[in-house]
């Protein structure tokens, strides 16, 4: 039986299952711990999802690549919605493969206020940890965690890359927090 609160992980990915499977990693599952990182933002400045614990809920997104279609689409949606989530006591990180440089044009391109994080070296180590890095690609998937006050992983859903995520589905999963 599940425990009160607790949602489902959702896979989405309109190719092949057994493929992405065959390229990274199982995401890490929803009830367990959010494994901690540090990693640098487009500031250069340190961000650790440790710092956020007793603090913020945590919506953990992880995209492929900046200044790409799709990732710049989503980023941008969220950007617009950003006051949902600071309403919602949710800190919002992006992680990608980029590095801090390419980030900090990107962010100020696109007018992104919310920290976008560098997993750049060692080369997706927390991508890995979640189990959204796609070997073959060498970066990682579209996948989101979304972590309580607590650091508990409390949703998460991971797309393929060709497929955006659905905003409504964030805002439905903060909701039952």
């Amino acid at each position: 039986m599940e425990s009160p609160g607790r949602t489902d992980t959702y896979v989405r990915n309109r190719g092949s299952e057994k493929r992405r499977r065959e390229t990274c990693s199982m995401a890490i599952e929803v009830g367990t711990e959010a494994p901690d990182f540090e990693l640098r933002d487009n500031h250069g400045r340190t961000v650790r999802l440790a710092d956020f614990r007793g603090e913020k809920n945590v919506v953990l997104l992880f995209y492929p690549f900046a200044f790409t279609g799709v990732c710049t689409g989503e980023l941008c949606a969220l950007r617009d919605e950003l006051p949902r989530f600071e309403n919602a006591d949710t800190q919002l990180l992006a992680v990608s493969n980029d590095s801090i440089h390419t980030l900090r044009v990107f962010a100020e391109q696109e007018g992104l206020e919310y920290p976008l994080l560098s997993d750049f070296w060692p080369h997706g180590e927390t991508s890995r940890a979640y189990g959204v890095f796609d070997e073959a690609k060498g970066c990682a998937v579209r996948g989101t965690f979304i972590i309580d006050k607590a650091g508990t992983v409390r949703w998460s859903v991971v797309n393929g890359l060709p497929d955006a995520r659905d905003l409504n589905d964030y805002v439905k999963a903060l909701e039952a927090l």
